[in-house]
């Protein structure tokens, strides 16, 4: 017994100092502000303004059932009048709507990608001003695809639009990628990629959506931030059926599809069967952001050595975000039962959409899925599946460039890698690169990512130079 007692003294002992050690470690490191703000806007800011209006302003809405590539076409009018040196210069290539353009540079060694999707997601419900307006008032621009995202298609055309005028010739090949079913994971930019494959080109970086400037990023850490998207999860949509033979709702039996349904929910909702794990990317990510933490976020995020444990069970109560990067997640989304208040159906479903974490990835997710579904008496279907991305390298040359043009566009703006829990059309342009970046350098704010995909989509007028400059910056660089 004695020697149990010394035991347990000697592993308290060794947990104190560990405790002293981070809190030492978390009182040590530096404390920091993000202080970066766009500057006021000004007339070079509207001018940007009146530009990205004329696009909203054109409904380029997608839908997976009904293709229309001459929506698009029309769309292209609209770009080239308000990006007529474009148009003129650079080598154009449609392809089913989906555009690609090419500037020659004095070399071809290391070419650059800039691209961002036309298409938008429907606007549906009331909005105070209309989805497709364009209206510019309180230093916002209204509108659906604002800031999903013909912000950063406008800013890229108009980046080498000036650049043009200037008689700029690159150092390096730049192509302008932007295709029109990203929104239903169509197959516009697979057709892009495949037209640059057939070339041989094989792109040194690729820089699309997905990142950005985001205003106060997790719960605890206020400012803005420069999220530079390394990898995406994978994604799938995933229906749940329960049969019965029916009958009327005045008998009941035991177990009716619906009720099935409901269990099967409430087991996943309250205790989901996806492992939580922190991923070398996510740490880095707790690790660039714990300086500009309150005290108890330092001491977990700048001790993982310590907490990771710890941080598994607390970060989903922090941030359903940054919670979603730890597994996979599983949100319900539709369900469908009887057409009578009376009938008990014969067949009952729910929808699902889910998004798979690298270390469970799609194939290890869908059976977890469908073997805790089979428990209750559910069949499972899947659509529309992907695995998660391949994971940009923090320290490789292209993401290096990428922070150092963000540090000379945005001085003071604190940077930090950043997982992907959306989807974007850059893992087409992992066949051919190896560094693709998700970042569009816009400020996202809590309006701007409450309205993206919902209602009253803005995007704040002020920004709209830094864009500009980014893209001028990034293909000087």
């Amino acid at each position: 017994m004695r020697y149990v007692g010394y035991a347990l003294l000697a592993l308290l002992a060794a947990l104190v100092i560990c405790l002293v050690i981070a809190v030492v470690r978390a009182l040590l490191m530096p404390s920091k502000v993000s202080e970066y703000r766009a500057p006021e806007a000004g007339e070079r800011a509207y001018g940007y303004a009146e530009k990205l209006a004329r696009m909203v302003q054109y409904d380029t809405t997608s839908c997976a059932e009904k293709p229309d590539p001459a929506r698009y076409r029309g769309f292209h009018q609209v770009l080239q009048e308000l990006f007529p040196l474009v148009f003129e210069k650079l080598e154009k290539t449609e392809i089913d709507g989906n555009l690609l353009f090419y500037w020659k540079g004095k070399s071809s060694d290391k070419p650059l990608v800039l691209m961002s999707h036309q298409d938008v997601v429907p606007a549906e419900g009331t909005w105070e001003h209309g989805p497709f307006s364009g209206d510019i008032e309180n230093g916002l621009i209204w509108g659906r695809g604002t800031s999903d995202t013909k912000c950063t298609v406008m800013a890229f055309f108009q980046a080498v639009e000036e650049l043009l005028a200037e008689g700029y010739v690159p150092e390096q090949d730049v192509y302008l990628s932007s295709s029109c079913t990203e929104e239903w994971s169509g197959d516009g930019c697979p057709k892009l990629v495949a037209e640059l494959k057939r070339r041989g080109v094989k792109p040194f970086l690729v820089v699309d959506e997905g990142g950005g400037i985001i205003t106060d990023p997790i719960g605890g850490i206020h400012g803005n931030f420069a999220m530079v998207g390394i990898f995406e999860k994978g994604k799938a949509d995933v229906k749940f059926t329960a049969k019965s033979t029916g009958g009327h709702a005045s008998a009941p039996p035991a177990g009716t599809p619906i009720a099935r349904l409901s269990a099967f929910v409430n087991r996943v909702e309250k205790r989901s069967p996806f492992k939580k794990k922190l991923l070398p990317d996510v740490a880095a990510m707790f690790q660039a952001l714990a300086p500009y933490a309150p005290f108890y976020m330092k001491l977990l995020f700048g001790n993982l050595w310590l907490f990771r444990p710890l941080l598994l069970l607390a970060l989903p109560k922090i941030s359903a975000q940054a919670g979603a990067m730890l597994r996979t997640t599983i949100a319900f989304t539709m369900a469908e039962g009887s057409d009578a208040y009376n009938v008990i159906p014969q067949e009952a479903s729910i929808g699902a959409n889910m998004r798979f974490i690298p270390h469970q990835g799609m194939k290890e997710s869908l059976q977890i899925i469908t073997d805790l579904a089979a428990k209750y008496g559910l069949s499972t279907e899947a659509y529309h599946a992907v695995e998660p991305s391949r994971s940009t390298d923090i320290r490789g040359e292209g993401y290096r460039l990428v922070e150092r043009v963000i540090a000379d566009t945005f001085p003071g703006l604190p940077q930090s890698p950043y997982v992907m829990t959306g989807a974007t059309d850059a893992r087409f342009y992992e066949e051919i690169a190896e560094n693709v970046v998700r970042f569009g350098p816009v400020v996202y704010g809590p309006a701007q990512m409450k309205g993206m995909h919902g209602l009253n989509e803005t995007i704040e007028v002020n920004c709209l130079p830094g864009a500009v400059d980014f893209y001028k910056n990034l293909i000087r660089a």
